[in-house]
């Protein structure tokens, strides 16, 4: 799978989707805010499927507006009736530490047949209950476990290690990509997919030895050398 971009931008998305390098789209309600999508559940509807459409067959993951329980799973099974290659983010627990969130997920998964990528993660061993849950995805903070004071590497080994060994079926998303370098360590460290930034795409792309070097063909080219 590789790459996903983090944005709810169209623009950014139609340009690295038209490139061929990204296999998925990320948003979260805070992404969504920056983008300018306000206006609720139906703005936030409207510019998922225009992304769905987009990227179809690739997976857009939405995300849950509430904590609660019950409202939870009713958002999650009306986001992923949207389209069918919606997926539903929803947080590992509360804000203060609430489970009722795991068994939302395995509900969703097992019951519903949602696909669930569960998000804010910042351990191995989360990562490791959420799969056994049943979760698509399992989305863990790199860039904050590093900010931790932690190697993110080495989570990401663990969880990659232990879901291959119980033969379990989610794909593990590395988020909170804060730099260029960490999208190769994370995908050579185990990580099924990173989701980063369009300026971390564009920065893996533009050299400043390859601007240098185009430079050159081209003012080589107008004085005749080609």
């Amino acid at each position: 799978m590789a790459i996903f971009l983090d944005t709810g931008n169209m623009e950014e998305i139609k340009t690295y989707h038209k490139m061929g390098v990204i296999r998925g789209v990320t948003t979260n309600p805070t992404i969504l805010l920056k983008c300018g999508v306000t206006g609720g559940i139906e703005a936030i509807k409207k510019r998922s499927l225009e992304i769905a459409e987009l990227i179809h067959p690739y997976p857009l993951s939405v995300e849950v507006t509430s904590n609660d329980s019950e409202q939870m799973i009713a958002q999650a099974k009306e986001f992923a009736g949207w389209a069918e290659n919606i997926v539903v983010k929803i947080t590992i627990h509360g804000p203060h530490g609430e489970l009722e969130n795991m068994e939302g997920i395995h509900e969703l998964e097992t019951v519903h047949k949602v696909k669930v990528n569960v998000t804010a993660m910042m351990s191995a061993q989360q990562c490791l209950l959420a799969a056994m849950a049943g979760a698509t995805y399992v989305s863990l903070f790199g860039g904050r476990v590093n900010n931790m004071g932690y190697d993110s590497r080495v989570e990401i080994e663990k969880t990659r290690d232990v879901l291959d060994k119980l033969g379990l079926k989610s794909q593990i998303i590395i988020g909170s990509t804060r730099e260029v370098l960490n999208i190769f360590e994370w995908l050579l460290a185990g990580a099924h997919i990173v989701t980063c930034t369009p300026n971390l795409i564009k920065g893996m792309i533009v050299h400043p030895y390859s601007k240098e070097t185009v430079q050159m063909f081209l003012d080589d080219a107008k004085k005749g050398v080609c």
